[in-house]
Order: C-alpha cells, then sequence, then structure tokens
C-alpha cells in the first residue's frame, strides 16, 4: 500500500482503534477488591483526592480531576515534577494522593513517593506494571494492563492513557454511585452549562423580563398593536373586568385577520382573541416551557398563578440563556 493511500490511513486507523478497543476490554477484568477500597477509602476521606503524574499521564490526571470535581469529589491536580520542587505543600494531612503512571518507575514518581509515604498520607497507584516501584508502594492499586501501544512502534502513549482515561472515569463513575449524585447535584456544578440550566432555572426567571401585555376585549385593533409591539413578545393576553384570563392575542393572528377581512373598522379584541391558549403555572421548570411551545408549535406561554395572569414567557429568552 501506498504511504499516502486511504487504504494505509484506514488500516492505521482502524488498528488503532482495535487496540484501544482490546485494552479496553481487559480493565473489566482488572476491577477486584483494590479497586473497591480505594473507592470507598476516597468516598469516606475528609479531604481531597490529589491527582498527580508526569507526561502524559499528568494530561490525563487533569482530566480525572476535572471528572471527579464536575461529578461531587473534591479533587486537585500536583504535577510530579512540581511536587518535589515545593508543591508538595498543597497535599494536607487528611487528603488522599492518586498517582498515575504506565511504568511506575519514572525519576519524579521515586522520589516524590517517599515524600507521600512519610507523611502517612494514604497513596493510591494507577499503573500498567504490577511489580513496579509505584505499585509496590500503593496502598491501593488500580491496575491497568497494557500490552501495547496503538502507536506502530509501540512508543507513544496512546492505549496506555486510554486505558488511564477509562479507569478513571470508573473510579469517578463509582464515586457517584456511592454519593447518590443526581440531576439536581449536577446542576450545582453546572450553572452555567446548557443542561445545568434545564435542571434550575424556571419560568419565574423569566415571565417578568417584558412586563405584563394586557387589553380587555374592547381595546382597540391600534391599541392592541401598541400592546403587543411595546412588549416585544409578540402577543397580549386578553382579560376580562375581573382580570381573569380570556385568552391570547398574537401578532400571527392579527396577520391572519387582516387576510380574510377588509373592513377594520370597530375591529376590536372580541374579534381576535384565541381562547384555547396554552398556559403553565409558576414555578414551573424553563425547560417544561420549551418542551410545551414545541409541541404545541408556539413562541409564547402565558404564566399563571393558579387563576392569575402573572406575564408570558417567549422562547427567544429560553434561546438567548441557552436552554434551547
Amino acid at each position: 500500500m501506498k504511504r499516502n493511500s486511504s487504504e494505509t490511513i484506514i488500516y492505521a486507523a482502524k488498528n488503532c482503534i482495535e487496540i484501544e478497543y482490546a485494552v479496553i476490554g481487559q480493565l473489566l477484568h482488572s476491577l477486584d477488591e483494590a479497586f473497591v477500597s480505594a473507592v470507598q477509602k476516597v468516598f469516606s476521606c475528609n479531604g481531597r483526592l490529589v491527582v498527580t503524574g508526569i507526561g502524559k499521564s499528568a494530561i490525563v490526571g487533569q482530566k480525572i480531576v476535572a471528572t471527579l470535581n464536575s461529578t461531587g469529589t473534591p479533587a486537585l491536580f500536583m504535577h510530579a515534577a512540581d511536587a518535589i520542587h515545593g508543591d508538595l505543600g498543597m497535599v494536607q494531612e487528611t487528603d488522599i494522593v492518586l498517582c498515575i503512571s504506565k511504568s511506575g518507575e519514572t525519576p519524579e514518581i521515586r522520589v516524590l513517593i517517599p515524600l507521600i509515604k512519610s507523611r502517612r498520607i494514604q497513596l493510591i497507584g494507577m499503573c500498567a506494571q504490577k511489580d513496579s516501584y509505584l505499585s509496590k508502594q500503593s496502598d491501593y492499586l488500580l491496575y491497568t494492563p497494557v500490552v501495547k501501544e496503538a502507536e506502530p512502534n509501540n512508543l507513544a502513549p496512546t492505549a496506555s492513557t486510554t486505558a488511564q482515561i477509562v479507569m478513571g472515569d470508573a473510579f469517578a463513575v463509582s464515586l457517584l454511585a456511592l454519593r447518590g449524585f443526581g440531576p439536581e447535584d449536577f446542576a450545582k456544578f453546572h450553572p452555567g452549562g446548557s443542561l445545568g440550566k434545564q435542571l434550575y432555572l424556571k419560568v419565574d426567571d423569566f415571565y417578568q423580563l417584558h412586563g405584563r401585555p394586557t387589553v380587555s376585549m374592547d381595546t382597540t385593533l391600534k391599541d392592541i398593536l401598541i400592546t403587543i409591539s411595546s412588549s416585544r413578545l409578540g402577543a397580549t393576553a386578553v382579560l376580562d373586568e375581573q382580570e381573569r384570563l380570556i385568552g391570547i392575542i398574537t401578532d400571527g393572528d392579527i396577520r391572519r385577520f387582516f387576510q380574510n377581512e377588509f373592513d377594520l373598522n370597530g375591529v376590536c379584541a372580541k374579534n381576535l382573541v384565541q381562547t384555547n391558549c396554552k398556559t403553565i403555572q409558576i414555578g414551573e421548570m424553563a425547560v417544561r416551557a420549551v418542551q410545551m411551545m414545541q409541541e404545541n408549535s408556539i413562541s409564547q406561554l402565558i404564566v399563571m398563578d393558579e387563576d392569575k395572569y402573572l406575564g408570558m414567557i417567549h422562547v427567544h429568552d429560553l434561546l438567548k440563556e441557552g436552554i434551547i
């Protein structure tokens, strides 16, 4: 095969995926009592999980820390090289250290481990070699066996880092399961993301943005248009004399009326009102409002407090907030 041929590219890619797929499969047999004990130890820890490593393992460690923090396990990253030059001071007596290394024999790891052990801090090792220095010194070993890297020369970390990432995810998800970490908890740690917003934003956060557009059944067409334009909602509610909701008038209703009627003299709200309008109660989640708008192909929802009209929520406000 030519080096730049599509066959060469596909072959190399498939070979990489097959090797890494096999490595992940091997991890299923690495989940032993040491893994269980390590998870339980971190779960009951009063401090944080300090993750360390060097090279590509350090990059994996940063990803694991991000996953742990976002799922309720306090964690921080400490580069192994920086640790032996002062950063070890960030580790507290109540913390647990997770050290990641494929070989478990790098010089920085060999210097760092005795310093950790001398302070009686629990050490979890993640390593591909059971007979390595890291594995033997660890209180708990997360075994990530790798027969060979996916890279043809068996040099560049590929399959080994994949194994580390997957083991880290398994560790984080196991802790998540013990904590009973649910969607509400997820929202607390992801308030800026669209999923987080779906889990905590309510219609209460939106219905006051455009005032409370209102007309009566006798309001003229001119005043209806002024009310709709001033609110920028593209609609207004129609109320009776007791402030009870009768229905809604949208700019679409007015356009359709114009298409069918030529005499606009005397036209008022009672000629335009749609009484079968969709409403949502205060306290409902904003994502529910999105679902109702999508199901009914509408852009506005009237917000109610039982029988009291409060205002409206518009699809554009939800789009701007990133909920949709």
